[in-house]
């Protein structure tokens, strides 16, 4: 009498049949690397933690530092002018004020003339905040380009 037992060649293609099935599992699913993974494909599609997109771009007036020479003109003109008017105490109150609106006047209008436009130009950063810098003379860019900001506060195209 024979015995009964399976196959070798059944036993083969079952084991043949569960590998496969795993295999195709595991590729659908993503835990199994695709056959177009480039070695470096990994590497480019690695975010650029200084690149954005631009969301503003405004002029700015900037006032100037005062160096203290508009304050002093400004201060011994008042104080010559309200030394004109009165007499007595009088007289060197009038002084004392004059001065003190003669050097106001004149840091407010050496601030002024100093006065200069800067250019804010606002960055959505890739990882959602916000970056502003500001820029001496008009940039080349426009709202929506894409950007890097460089090490030395500068920015590129990307």
């Amino acid at each position: 009498m024979e015995r009964a037992g399976t196959n070798p060649i059944f036993l083969a293609a079952g084991a043949a049949v569960l590998v496969f099935s795993l295999l195709g599992t595991a590729a659908l699913t993503g835990a199994l690397p695709s056959a177009n993974t480039a070695p470096g494909a990994a590497a480019a599609k690695a975010k650029c933690v200084n690149c954005g997109a631009i969301e503003s771009i405004r002029a700015v007036q900037v006032q100037g530092d005062t160096s203290g020479v508009g304050a002093v003109a400004g201060g011994v003109a008042g104080g010559l002018v309200g030394n004109q008017f009165g007499h007595g105490g009088t007289r060197t109150l009038l002084t004392i004020g004059g001065a003190a609106g003669g050097a106001y006047a004149g840091n407010a209008i050496e601030k002024n003339m100093k006065t200069h436009t800067a250019w804010r130009v606002s960055v959505r950063m890739d990882d959602g905040t916000l970056r502003t810098l500001s820029r001496s003379a008009q940039p080349p860019f426009a709202v929506g380009d894409r950007v890097r900001i460089t090490d030395s506060a500068g920015i590129e195209r990307v």
